[in-house]
Order: structure tokens, then C-alpha cells, then sequence
């Protein structure tokens, strides 16, 4: 499972002209779940994101959790995040679950956020999305469940 996680100042996704999903002060995640993701990738993941501590203190260091902040948390569904273009001009998703499999484990990863106690917002999984992100820093953090990177 692979994640882009945005400490943003806002950030909203919209369907058809329509907004989904909305958060202020939070992370905005894009979510890649791999064909070899199980729930212990969720888990993992879920925690990681919730207690990453990319806020700043009162020093101006990143030192507090999206948990600690009582900060949002926007979730949009990228299976893209798996393409690979190591060969040739377009990339390959071999490596990213198939459609069933993704929503599950999406949607288990956003309960799995909820369970924290945080307002979890989320994009329409397989739509056409336009994602609006106020980034703050900007701070840009990669994660990957099988630590790849």
C-alpha cells in the first residue's frame, strides 16, 4: 500500500461539480493499494499516517501527530501511485490490486482512520475526481507498507 501524504491547509475533492469530501487544517492522502496488500498493510499504514508527526511545535520543529493537532483527514483512492515506467513511454499497473480487492481494502483503511477518533473525509473510489490541495510547507511525505521507500 503506497500513500502521498500532504499536510495541507484545505483541501476538497469533487465528483461531477459536486464536493465529497472537505477538510480544513489536516493530511490529504492519496491511497495506492498494491496486489499483494492485505489488512496488515491498512493497519499499518492507518497508524503510521495518523501518528506521523509533521506538524510543527511551538519551536517551529515537526514534532506533533495529525492525532495530537485534532487535525482532518482527506483520503482519495490513486491506483496510479503502482505505475511503473521503469520500461518504455507508458507505465504498467500490474503491480496495483484489482478494482474488487482496492475498494475493500480503501475502505477498510478509512474506517481504520476513523477508528482514531478523527474526521476522515474520502473521494469516490473508480470516479473521475478533481482534487483541490492547499498545501502547507509544503510538506510532501511518501510511505509504502513494504517499506520500499
Amino acid at each position: 500500500m503506497r500513500a502521498v501524504v500532504q499536510r495541507v491547509k484545505s483541501s476538497k475533492v469533487t465528483v461531477e461539480g459536486e464536493t465529497v469530501g472537505a477538510i480544513e487544517k489536516g493530511l490529504m492522502v492519496l491511497l495506492g493499494v498494491g496486489a499483494d496488500d492485505t489488512e496488515r498493510d491498512v493497519e499499518y499504514l492507518a497508524d503510521k499516517i495518523v501518528n506521523l508527526r509533521i506538524f510543527e511545535d511551538e519551536n517551529g520543529k515537526m514534532n506533533i501527530s495529525l492525532k495530537d493537532v485534532g487535525g482532518d483527514l482527506l483520503v482519495v483512492s490513486q491506483f496510479t501511485l503502482y505505475g511503473d515506467c521503469r520500461k518504455g513511454k507508458r507505465p504498467s499497473f500490474d503491480k496495483a490490486a484489482g478494482a474488487k480487492k482496492a475498494e475493500e481494502l480503501y475502505e477498510r483503511f478509512v474506517k481504520a482512520c476513523r477508528d482514531y477518533g478523527l474526521k476522515v473525509e474520502s473521494g469516490k473510489f473508480q470516479a473521475e475526481m478533481m482534487v483541490e490541495i492547499y498545501n502547507n510547507g509544503p510538506v510532501t511525505i511518501l510511505l509504502d507498507s513494504s517499506k520500499e521507500f
